[in-house]
């Protein structure tokens, strides 16, 4: 993915707890989703590694983007089922990205 700078940057690191408790699939798409809807977003990277943690880093056009989307009814849902029952702990971080870089092998 490739946005001009400056953007923002939300850094979400988390571990799932051991039970895989029914409905976080379903969340976490549905929670794609909607934040792909929200004024301001422009993506998002995932990715989680068999030991259970996770890091989720989704993109955006501005701090008031970020509040916006952090305010959204569904989203504070998931939170608190998230608190409740899906993650053992989580760390968020927001950054503001001044520079981007990318580097792709060429094919062949």
């Amino acid at each position: 993915m490739e946005f001009k700078p400056p953007y923002f940057a939300v850094v979400f690191t988390s571990k799932r707890t051991l039970v895989d408790s029914a409905g976080y699939a379903a969340m976490a798409e549905r929670m794609e989703d909607l934040a792909r809807r929200q004024p301001g977003f422009l993506g998002l990277d995932s990715a989680r590694g068999d030991d259970g943690v996770g890091v989720t880093v989704s993109y955006w056009e501005s701090e008031q983007a970020i509040r916006a989307w952090y305010n959204v009814a569904e989203h504070q849902e998931a939170q608190r089922l998230g608190k409740e029952k899906w993650y053992a702990w989580f760390q968020l971080h927001v950054c503001r990205v001044d520079r981007a870089y990318r580097f792709e092998r060429p094919a062949g």
